[in-house]
């Protein structure tokens, strides 16, 4: 094969920048500005349900700053409620699906 007839080009450049993004990932990226999540607010005084998911993957919206969600852990649901300290992350983070781990104290004879 002549040398003048054929170019070679690095892998990395012909892939297209959206690799390994689906396009499920690019859509909640804009669901982050425009805050168009069905979620009800109480009214003043009013105590609103827990809202209650097994989805630990969500991303905490800055629009659920205040509410309370129960997280499922693979056993239980553990409430969840939500400041502003914990915008952009995961609510898996905030319900261990482990037991803490504690030594057994045995008595001296």
């Amino acid at each position: 094969m002549p040398s003048s007839e054929s170019t070679f080009t690095h892998a990395s450049s012909q892939t297209p920048w959206t690799y390994g993004l689906a396009q499920k990932t690019l859509r909640t990226c804009s669901d982050w500005e425009n805050n168009r999540l069905p979620i009800v607010r109480p009214k003043h005084g009013e105590r609103a349900p827990p809202i209650k998911t097994q989805a630990r993957g969500a991303t905490i919206l800055p629009n659920f700053v205040g509410l309370i969600f129960q997280v499922h852990n693979g056993k239980i649901y553990n409430d969840v409620r939500i400041t502003e300290d914990m915008v952009g992350h995961k609510l898996g983070e905030f319900s261990a699906t482990r037991k803490r781990f504690t030594y057994k104290q045995t008595k001296n004879k």
